[in-house]
């Protein structure tokens, strides 16, 4: 005799699916085109046509800790071939969003991601906190003189001490945040792929895993995955010039901090300085890159954009161009546009990093360990 099974549609997750980008998923009729278009599911229990089939009839928990929506890389292959135009890849969009929002927390801030009314507070908050810490610290001070130099006293204007007041805390923060997420992460997706059968390994060995990551690092970083695809192929080259922008950048704020603390060497510094060099062109990448970005979803007029979407790409290009800014009217001894431009710049770079965990940006995080889950696992990915 024939199992019976009771499925109970959650309807809720299905209309935050569509508030997120999915509302088309009704439109599929399980023709499974998507699984066979797509260029990098592997070929056992390929993806995303089981993933529709559980999006369409309200499956969260098959959906929120399954591996495969996160080694779909939303190329366009799937979309374009759908007769049905059902957007597969929008949808899966739609559930990584989910998933990271049900991983992040506090629940008020991942709440207040989704809602355009909120994001006078995400901005407001931070500022109000720099210029009020400022005060009181006597470390922001608007009106400074310029320096014996005669040039502009960045020091003087918004301390070292008040940036790192804020961004080392932001940077705990976010840290802490995507260790938590990733800890239920990992266990879900490792359920799930012992349910589902999409691996033998009845544990994961830290020391193996590590191994997997090292491997995956550089295909991530060359972005062999993305390159598999067939559409938007433009979108590779955008995505790598703000990854390494961010890496370079990255790298830069490490050096500057061991330089300041450890060997008490102040800035501003030359331009013909090698650090330098790498921060201005991490810095010209990242707004080239992140342009490019907002230009191809402007042009995508058949792909799916969400407030969350708009929401990062603005504040990347944000960054990225009050960055140079910045530097650009330092320069130049415009004393006001500096210290305007910078106070912006601070509180841009602050949001990015205590919003990160919140933003489609963690997809950095959850994606290299679904990938590296994949290579641990034999996916076959």
């Amino acid at each position: 005799m024939a199992e019976t099974y009771l499925v109970e549609p959650d309807l809720g997750f299905i209309e935050e699916i569509g508030a997120m980008g999915g509302e088309d998923v009704k439109k599929c009729f399980q023709c499974a085109t998507c699984s066979v278009a797509c260029p990098i599911s592997p070929d056992i229990k390929p993806f995303p046509r089981k993933e529709m089939i559980a999006a369409s009839w309200g499956l969260k928990d098959k959906l929120v800790g399954n591996l495969d929506i996160w080694l779909c890389h939303n190329c366009g292959d799937c979309s374009s071939r759908c007769p049905r135009d059902a957007k597969p890849g929008d949808v899966l969009g739609a559930v990584r969003a989910y998933a990271i929002k049900a991983y992040a927390a506090p629940k008020f801030i991942a709440n207040a991601m989704d809602d355009p009314r909120k994001l006078p507070f995400l901005f407001g908050i931070p500022a109000l906190l720099f210029i009020l810490v400022g005060f009181i610290t006597g470390l922001l001070d608007f009106t400074p003189e310029l320096n014996h130099y005669g040039k502009i006293a960045h020091g003087e204007f918004f301390s070292t001490w008040l940036v790192d007041i804020f961004m080392i805390p932001a940077s705990i923060w976010t840290v802490a945040i995507f260790a938590l997420g990733i800890k239920r992460f990992l266990a879900d997706i490792h359920q799930n792929a012992l349910k589902e059968g999409k691996t033998d390994k009845q544990s994961i060995n830290p020391v193996e895993f590590v191994k997997s990551l090292i491997t995956v690092v550089p295909k991530i970083l060359r972005h062999d995955k993305f390159n598999e695809c067939t559409e938007n192929t433009e979108r590779s080259t955008q995505h790598m010039m703000v990854l390494f922008a961010f890496i370079g950048l990255f790298i830069v704020t490490g050096i500057f901090f061991v330089v300041l603390y450890v060997f008490q060497i102040h800035g501003p510094y030359s331009q013909l300085n090698p650090v330098k060099w790498l921060a201005n062109i991490s810095g010209v990448a990242l707004v080239i890159g992140s342009a490019m970005m907002i230009k191809t979803r402007m042009s995508k007029t058949d792909q799916v954009s969400t407030y969350k979407d708009w929401f990062l790409l603005w504040l990347v290009f944000a960054v990225g161009v009050s960055g140079m800014l910045a530097e650009m009217t330092r320069l130049a001894d415009m004393a006001v546009s500096t210290y305007t431009i910078y106070f912006i710049h601070m509180v841009c770079v602050f949001s990015l990093f205590v919003y990160l965990p919140f933003t489609k940006l963690a997809h950095l995080v959850y994606r290299t360990v679904a990938m590296t889950y994949a290579e641990y696992a034999n996916r076959g990915f």
